[in-house]
């Protein structure tokens, strides 16, 4: 007996999650200390930079049941980021996907691919930098700006892809009244990316929010919208997305995270997982 592959790879995927976040659970009932400031934990990039002289390793696999066609799995969705002096730093990583669409959940920028799944297979480079512009003092927010670029190395299509993003977030006078809870803090972002698709290249824009609420020193929630409005990509429209997440700190330099996300629109992608890691040497 065979079953409709869209439907077993969304329940392996909701099994995978569900597991990956009850040893969360588990595991922030243990003293820890605060978290590592990833960019993969939510859509939205964190507004901090990594120590000097250090690195910070992320990675995840992320499956996407794209609304027709083939679902999307990619992984390992690697950036390791190079702490130059406390303000900057530098980026590379790569990332392998199977039946991408040109849907983004994630940091990681694909081409603009086809409603009926044919764009089987793409691999890409990235590489830039982030750079922190600004220390919250009041109602000014911290802030940072990242630089990137994207090469396919294979797919259908084969252009550098730039990517820039802007990020501010303010920590909040609230927090929860457990011990070792730090205060919330609310992040926003807006990236843009000159794409190309099957049909040429294209602008897209997407902006984000993010709540993210620490509720002890290990263990930290978020809630998050974001969306993907292409510009100039015919046949597409704005794709946005509500994700909740969360993340624990293992040890001090080992950080899991787990994130879900549901479309919001007929056109969106209905669901999304993305279960990764941090790791800080």
């Amino acid at each position: 007996m065979t079953f409709p592959t869209h439907i077993t790879g969304r329940k392996l995927a909701a099994v995978a999650v569900t597991a990956l976040a009850c040893s969360v659970m588990a595991l922030a009932s243990h003293a820890g200390e605060a978290d590592l400031g990833t960019d993969r934990d939510a859509f939205t990039p964190s507004t901090h930079t990594i120590p000097a002289r250090s690195l910070l390793m992320e990675a995840s696999s992320v499956y996407i049941d794209n609304r027709s066609g083939l679902p999307t799995n990619n992984y390992p969705e690697w950036l390791l980021r190079i702490g130059a002096t406390e303000r900057f730093e530098w980026r590379f990583g790569v990332n392998y996907g199977v039946g991408s669409q040109g849907t983004i959940v994630t940091s990681v920028e694909v081409g603009e691919g086809t409603p009926d799944g044919r764009r089987l297979y793409e691999s890409s480079l990235l590489y830039g930098f982030k750079l922190g512009l600004s220390e919250q003092d009041g109602w000014l927010p911290e802030s940072c700006f990242i630089m990137e670029a994207t090469t396919p190395m294979q797919g259908d299509v084969l252009g550098t892809v730039p990517v820039a993003t802007g990020a501010a977030g303010w920590e909040l006078p609230v927090q929860f009244p457990l011990r070792g809870a730090e205060p919330w803090r609310l992040d926003v972002a807006v990236r843009y990316a000159y794409s190309e698709g099957l049909g040429g290249w294209f602008s897209r824009w997407t902006p984000s929010t993010v709540l993210r609420m620490p509720v002890t020193e290990r263990l930290e929630v978020h809630t998050e919208w974001f969306g993907s409005y292409p510009v100039g990509a015919p046949g597409r429209s704005g794709e946005p997305f509500f994700s909740p997440g969360m993340h624990v700190m293992v040890t001090k330099n080992l950080e899991l995270g787990v994130r879900v996300g549901w479309g919001l629109t007929a056109e969106t992608a209905p669901f999304f997982s993305d279960a990764g890691m941090g790791w800080r040497w």
